[in-house]
């Protein structure tokens, strides 16, 4: 799996117990590995973080929330509280 010719995948996705956020611009083959094997479990959130694809990086969450920097901007805010799950 890798992203973009990069294998540090983890730097463009952020997998918890009870959600996945994936960067937008990826392949569709690099979503359809996260599709097939999550998608009856979890929710999967294509998005960005402060405007750039490096949601692994910039984000930190659990089943409880999920912080996220100063620079996340109000569209990307309302975009993951629309997808993301109650806790």
């Amino acid at each position: 799996m890798a992203f973009e010719n990069s294998n540090e995948v983890g730097v463009f996705a952020n997998l918890t117990n009870s959600y996945c956020l994936v960067a937008i611009g990826a392949s569709e083959n690099f979503y359809s590995i996260f599709e097939s094997e999550l998608a009856d479990l979890i929710p999967i959130a294509h998005c960005t973080i402060a405007g750039t694809r490096i949601v692994g990086r910039l984000t930190s969450g659990n089943k409880n929330g999920l912080l996220v920097p100063t620079s996340t901007t109000d569209q990307e805010l309302q975009h993951l509280r629309n997808t993301l799950p109650d806790t």
